[in-house]
């Protein structure tokens, strides 16, 4: 990934926050000599010793062909995309005195890569299929539990997936947000971005303004 290093994000809290917030990754394998792209949400959990970075954790449908590059020597890529937003050229000072301003799209994007692993014991299997679920539904006033569908239709499903997990062995975070222009234009697009009734631009905004915060902070 292309990558100024104005841009680079190497906190690994908030790294694994994007991707806890945003855990549907484009998960980009290498099948037969070609790169195969699926859509899998993951869970990420914390570094420790044998896994600095975290490890990823997901399942796939056992007839999906992404799972079985697993064992082989090569590393997937997961990338897992933030907020997002166009960036008008409205909100530049310098329009007002030349002119001579572009837009630009600023965005939030996470790349992991790691070695796959297949999650082959039963018990462990079910207890990664639990933890799936748990984080899932823990903002549901009544969470669904995996334990609440009959013991022998859960085993069924079982038999028809696969569960997987990725030793993160590097990560790398974009945060592409208008580091390099001024503070007012930074202000500015925060507040055109306000504007917007869109999630996305909600949430980019927020991104921009405590980065202006962290800013401001550090030039105390």
């Amino acid at each position: 990934m292309y990558m100024p290093s104005h841009f680079a994000e190497e906190r690994i809290e908030v790294l694994h926050a994007l991707i806890q917030a945003h855990s549907l990754a484009a998960l980009v394998s290498l099948q037969d000599g070609e790169l195969e792209a699926n859509h899998i949400p993951f869970i990420v959990s914390p570094p420790t010793a044998d896994a600095p970075y975290g490890v990823l954790r997901g399942h796939v449908a056992r007839n999906n062909l992404a799972w079985q590059s697993a064992g082989k020597g090569q590393d997937a890529l997961l990338i897992f995309q933030g907020p997002q937003a166009y960036i008008s050229p409205r909100w530049y000072e310098e329009k007002k005195r030349s002119g001579e301003v572009v837009p630009t799209y600023n965005y939030a994007v996470v790349h992991a890569h790691g070695p796959m692993r297949v999650v082959d014991d039963r018990q462990e299997f079910l207890q990664l299929l639990s933890d799936l679920s748990d984080y899932f539904e823990h903002k549901f006033d009544s969470p669904w539990k995996v334990s609440d569908a009959p013991a022998e239709f859960i085993d069924r499903i079982m038999d028809l997936i696969v569960g997987i997990e990725i030793p993160i062995r590097r990560i790398s975070g974009k945060w592409k947000t208008s580091q390099n222009k001024s503070t007012q234009d930074r202000v500015n697009m925060v507040d055109g971005l306000r504007e917007i009734n869109d999630t996305s631009p909600q949430a980019l905004a927020n991104i921009m303004e405590q980065q202006l915060f962290e800013t401001d902070e550090e030039s105390k």
